[in-house]
């Protein structure tokens, strides 16, 4: 079973602020041309993304430095709806870890990690932190939960969509476009059983 948990590019969700994915056609076989061919454009973070730590600080690293291994293993998708609090976040690596799938966290539902969370998240060394929101932490003010996780090399995987994904161990797949230098990439995201 292959699970596709991304958003399609141009009907994406946008962070507040932030431009909405374009799309151009340049040419066009319905209007006699030999082929066709698209152009477009959209910020780093639009729809299913990933976070380098260089979002958020000034010397981590950015898209291009970072190993495909981060993106592509197993998994735990759990359900959890308002803020994950520290205490949730422990009960999510224990379960994690019962099923040997505590590298990669996935958390399904409209979810906040408070900054306690992520502390428990980052000190469990977990590689990447996943949800359905535009952002990991609260969206008026997501520096905090950013700079705690990114700050301990955890990546973070932003606009994923998990509501045919059933709690458990999956196997991952969200390699990031290589953009060189970038703060942030979309990726394609799927999940495997």
């Amino acid at each position: 079973m292959i699970l596709d948990i991304s958003q399609e590019v141009f009907s994406c969700r946008v962070f507040p602020g932030d431009p909405a994915p374009r799309c151009e056609r340049l040419s066009s076989t319905a209007e006699g041309a030999e082929y066709n061919l698209t152009a477009f454009s959209m910020c780093a973070h639009n729809g299913t993304h990933i976070d380098a730590p260089f979002h958020f600080l000034p010397d981590g690293k950015p898209v291009g430095a970072l190993e495909l291994s981060v993106f592509v293993g197993d998994c735990f998708v759990v359900r959890h709806s308002g803020d994950v609090t520290a205490a949730d976040a422990e009960a999510i690596m224990a379960r994690a870890r019962a099923e040997n799938a505590q590298e990669r966290i996935l958390i399904a539902g409209e979810a906040v990690v408070t900054a306690d969370a992520a502390r428990v998240f980052a000190q469990a060394g977990i590689l990447l932190l996943g949800n359905e929101s535009q952002t990991v932490g609260p969206e008026d003010a997501p520096a905090e939960v950013h700079r705690i996780l990114l700050g301990a090399g955890t990546v973070l995987l932003e606009g994923i969509v998990l509501s045919a994904a059933a709690e458990g161990k999956w196997l991952l797949s969200a390699a990031p476009l290589n953009l060189g230098g970038a703060d942030g990439a979309p990726c394609r995201a799927f999940l495997m059983r």
